[in-house]
């Protein structure tokens, strides 16, 4: 529970910097490569949402939204910009069953220690309608650890694998490395997934 907590206490500490920092990021590469895979009108649930900057572009795009995050100030920030309210809620809390067509959980997983994120992934699959799909996306490595006051979980498309065999129920439709769409960070990788629900 410790590095979940100092993890959105820094949310919470820094939610007007990150939020300043994220919310007019370019993203819609990542995002359409998600949407053309839903039908228009689809039931997506922005999973750790931050900003807000996915949700309102889902939004804007005709898709229904749900958006939750675990940080109180970033609910808060994220509802005003995207006009809807988010949820203030943990990972661990989802208990939705057979509800959404496709879970957006864009950077915010990997805050997550591996063996709460096996669980959150079976939540997650619970969660979502037959067929239905997940994206999400990590640093990629292997750091497991706190950095810079925050706790990450890196991943590798090996560990991902591995981790994706205890979770089942899923598997990887899509996987792709990237860098950092900020400027400052672009020697940043990240391993991206899609992932479909059997």
């Amino acid at each position: 529970m410790e590095q979940k907590n100092n993890t959105i206490a820094y949310y919470d500490s820094y939610a007007d910097e990150f939020y300043r920092s994220t919310v007019a990021v370019e993203f819609t590469a990542m995002q359409e490569r998600f949407l053309r895979k839903l039908k228009k009108g689809s039931y997506i649930l922005d999973f750790g949402c931050g900003s807000g900057r996915d949700t309102k572009y889902f939004l804007e795009q005709g898709y229904r939204v749900e958006a939750i995050d675990g940080s109180a100030e970033l609910c808060r920030r994220a509802s005003q910009y995207t006009g809807i309210q988010v949820k203030h809620m943990l990972f661990e809390e989802l208990s939705a069953e057979d509800r959404y067509d496709g879970i957006w959980a864009c950077s915010s997983i990997l805050h997550l220690p591996i063996d709460k994120l096996a669980k959150v992934m079976q939540k997650m699959t619970a969660a979502l309608k037959e067929n239905g799909i997940i994206y999400t996306s990590f640093k990629y490595g292997t750091f497991s650890g706190e950095r810079n006051g925050r706790f990450f979980t890196d991943m590798t498309e090996t560990a991902f694998a591995d981790l994706l065999g205890g979770v089942g129920g899923l598997e990887v439709e899509e996987q792709w490395v990237s860098s950092d769409v900020r400027a400052e960070r672009s020697e940043e990788k990240w391993l991206n997934l899609i992932l479909r629900k059997r």
